[in-house]
């Protein structure tokens, strides 16, 4: 009988990070080094969530200057377009998404995650969503994240769709239904958005919050092997802030 090899649970690499590189004016004063800001915010994290992608194309040459300008270990997640997304909700965006990818693949081995953020109101029809994936994984091999904020999207059966075709559901905050509060699907890649709380993109989170965040993030696992935490409270510069918290207590492990 052939011996049962057991992996021990270990915990996962990490990464945290905000959506999008601006140095608010008031931490100028922090070492974040010389250089344009997406050099200085790359001295000291190692991930960056692109949400200006959701909004407009960008060009290849754009992506692949950003891809220059960081070291080899950092990770851009970029938001997929909204035309996809709240536009087209999935539907017949074969096109959109050609184009869309034939743009990020030109950020190389530093491209880490494909974000899908989705609309409120688009509810989990089971034929448009998982047609709509099995074209993007026909494309894309890579990690992808699925954002859903319809209640439907978060029954144990959607979870095991999901699980099947290697795409993760990131966890959010606020969560609109408990179970949005942590990430699903796919656990290879685990993703985190926290958009700020009470005020969503406003407000800062409290100490014991980022050290609620901090527990899970550490927590050891078999089969998670990235945990990403993307701050989203951009609004106010709180988003640089809370992810400096939340790092300096993984000070020597990251």
């Amino acid at each position: 009988m052939d011996a049962v090899v057991v992996t021990a649970p270990r915990r996962p690499r990490l990464r945290i990070g905000c959506a999008g590189w601006s140095l608010p004016a008031r931490e100028a004063t922090l070492a974040f080094g010389e250089g344009g800001h997406l050099e200085r915010y790359a001295l000291v994290f190692d991930a960056v969530e692109i949400n200006s992608s959701f909004y407009r194309a960008h060009q290849p040459s754009t992506y692949a200057r950003w891809a220059a300008a960081v070291p080899a270990h950092f990770r851009f997640a970029v938001k997929m377009p909204k035309a996809i997304s709240h536009e087209k909700r999935l539907r017949a965006c074969g096109r959109d998404l050609d184009t869309f990818l034939a743009e990020v693949t030109q950020l190389g081995s530093k491209l880490g995650v494909l974000l899908l953020q989705l609309p409120p109101s688009l509810a989990f029809e089971r034929r448009t969503a998982l047609s709509f994936f099995d074209v993007l994984r026909r494309r894309h091999a890579g990690p992808v994240a699925c954002e859903p904020r319809h209640a439907s999207w978060f029954r144990g059966a959607v979870e095991s769709e999901l699980r099947a075709r290697g795409i993760s559901r990131a966890g959010a905050d606020p969560a609109r239904v408990r179970r949005a509060a942590l990430p699903g699907g796919d656990h290879r890649c685990e993703y985190l958005r926290l958009h700020g709380s009470p005020r969503i993109y406003y407000d800062a989170y409290v100490p014991g919050a980022l050290d609620r965040v901090a527990q899970w993030l550490a927590r050891p696992s078999t089969q998670v092997r990235e945990r990403w935490c993307i701050f989203d409270n951009t609004t106010l510069g709180h988003a640089l802030t809370d992810a400096l918290a939340l790092r300096a207590r993984f000070a020597r492990a990251l």
